[in-house]
């Protein structure tokens, strides 16, 4: 659909290795080399990437909603939800099977659809996607309980798959079996990967007055020999950061003081 051609899939790429002889190893050589190898999680690399949800904080951005083994809720044009095809091994959700997902707050989050309109409850208990904005019926909690979990309504009910036409409601006050689901996330998997490969050295804090330094020491002239650093209130940089422009509000804050190469 052309709705959804906006829509990025990320991909974990394997490189394959040659065949080796075999040689016997000792101890110490097994205690050398194994801090070193990386091993991938088969759940992670089965699904292409997109690795099963297990906390609320990391229910953000691009999420599938899977009902089964491989089955991803699928948005229709006209607002309503079905369970989507069998996908096959090493393959991810299709594009109309991905939703963005954003925290309501410590208990709640709400999806959007590639439509750009957020799942809701009608009076029947169908989940819908024609809503423009997150209320209370477009808002869910996830319910964790050990490795399950289950997506509890504005009505009270958990979301499932209906065994007549494959649509999506929510209709059960209790959490069953057919009301077991799992949330994946294509990006979760990279924090478990080395977390310093794509990360600037200037930002490998978690401080943005350090961040910020860091920029200011690799950028400036230095012409006095003194560090020169923007005074204003530095709550910016968080709104900046939250905005996703935090590189061009510190490069607006060195620029007013006059000792940046890159700002005139």
């Amino acid at each position: 659909m052309s709705e959804y051609q906006a829509v990025k899939r990320g991909k974990l790429v394997l490189k394959g290795e040659k065949p080796a002889k075999k040689k016997k190893k000792n101890k110490s050589d097994t205690q050398a080399h194994g801090s070193n190898s990386k091993q991938v999680d088969p759940d992670i690399e089965n699904y292409a990437g997109w690795t099963q949800v297990k906390h609320i904080k990391d229910i953000v951005g691009a999420i599938s909603i899977e009902f089964g083994k491989r089955t991803f809720v699928s948005a229709l044009d006209n607002g309503l939800f079905i369970l989507g095809a069998i996908h096959e091994d090493k393959e991810g959700p299709s594009p109309e099977e991905i939703f963005t997902a954003i925290l309501v707050n410590d208990s709640k989050v709400a999806f959007k659809s590639g439509f750009d309109k957020y799942l809701s409850i009608d009076k029947n208990g169908r989940v819908t996607g024609r809503s423009d904005a997150v209320g209370p019926l477009e808002q869910w909690e996830p319910v964790f309980e050990d490795d399950n979990m289950a997506l509890l309504g504005a009505n009270q009910c958990f979301m499932s798959v209906s065994e007549q036409d494959d649509s999506i409601v929510a209709t059960s006050r209790k959490a069953g079996k057919n009301e077991m689901v799992k949330l994946r996330s294509n990006s979760l998997h990279l924090k478990n990967l080395d977390k310093d490969d794509d990360i600037p050295e200037e930002e490998r804090t978690n401080k943005l007055s350090d961040i910020e330094l860091n920029y200011v020491k690799k950028f400036q002239k230095f012409q006095d020999k003194k560090i020169k650093l923007n005074s204003d209130n530095i709550a910016v940089l968080k709104e900046a950061k939250a905005q996703g422009y935090l590189h061009e509000t510190m490069l607006d804050r060195r620029s007013k003081m006059k000792a940046d190469r890159y700002c005139k």
